[in-house]
């Protein structure tokens, strides 16, 4: 059963509009349904859960707790990997410490019992069924399209909450972006840090950050970067003209990883808001699709 109640988060209708559009057409092209949580509200993941431990939890507990109350027999699937960790966290937390779970439906003002698993699009596209599913839908693969699976730090860890097998060298994305035809390349920044939201308050810190990253994936033959996070994919995407002008960083088109598996199930470039993004990535795209076209033919 391919049915999830679904957190969208804050940057989905944003600076993420790529990342849902694409996400919704692999859904539906696989018949996977989700069900929006009514009333969801942002999850704390910037500052408030520094700030305040019980309110840091209830934040993102409210939002479960909608979902269990309306769909109590589903797991919760978020595309961020921000609100993921929130999301996750909570769970974490309420299930395993009843007195932090009194204290979070206090807060609430209703009962959350922790009852369904809370997953990222990672974990849920992984699965056999899911990948059967995706594996039927292509059409025109992206052959020899040169992939950097970048997970970033909140999809894996820390392990305790994730309960990712591995922190180091996760390879979920890759066998999913394999589905498309493209090729994922062996690189060594798939989990490094590209400073998250501290972007935004300590610039001279965090760029380097994602000016290492760029490099190692260009370094490695990657032709793109795909992420699994809107905050990712916005910190190595929207500034890379301020990158290259402050350190020589190259430019490299960044997608979310549902837009290459749209792409290669046949989303026109208009369904998905291909001509969002910051780096046209078009050129490359157009000659993956091509290749694979040829070699169809062969």
């Amino acid at each position: 059963m391919m049915k999830y109640s679904f957190f969208p988060g804050c940057s989905m209708g944003s600076t993420a509009k790529c990342y849902r559009l694409s996400l919704e057409y692999v859904c539906r092209q696989i018949g996977m349904d989700l069900y929006e949580i009514d009333g969801w509200n942002c999850c704390g993941a910037t500052s408030a859960h520094v700030m305040n431990e019980v309110m840091g939890l209830a934040l993102p507990a409210l939002s479960l707790a909608k979902a269990e109350k309306n769909f109590p027999h589903l797991d919760i699937a978020t595309g961020c990997a921000a609100c993921y960790s929130r999301l996750k966290t909570a769970a974490h937390h309420c299930k395993n410490d009843a007195g932090v779970r009194y204290q979070v439906e206090k807060t609430i003002g209703m009962p959350y019992e922790a009852k369904r698993e809370v997953l990222n699009f990672m974990d849920i596209f992984g699965t056999e069924e899911a990948m059967t599913a995706m594996q039927e839908k292509i059409r025109r693969p992206l052959k020899g399209l040169k992939v950097a699976c970048y997970y970033g730090c909140l999809n894996v860890r820390p392990a305790a909450i994730t309960g990712a097998p591995d922190r180091e060298n996760p390879m979920t994305m890759e066998n999913i972006i394999s589905l498309s035809g493209a090729d994922c390349i062996d690189w060594s920044f798939k989990t490094e840090c590209c400073g998250g939201a501290h972007q935004n308050d300590a610039t001279t810190e965090t760029r380097p950050l994602v000016d290492v990253i760029i490099r190692n994936a260009v370094a490695n033959g990657a032709q793109c970067i795909v992420t699994a996070c809107p905050l990712c994919n916005m910190n190595l995407e929207m500034r890379q003209k301020e990158y290259e002008r402050i350190f020589g960083t190259p430019r490299i088109p960044v997608f979310a990883f549902t837009e290459l598996i749209a792409i290669a199930m046949g989303a026109h470039w208009n369904e998905i808001a291909l001509d969002a993004h910051y780096t046209d990535a078009s050129k490359i795209i157009a000659e993956a699709i091509r290749a694979g076209k040829e070699a169809d033919v062969k």
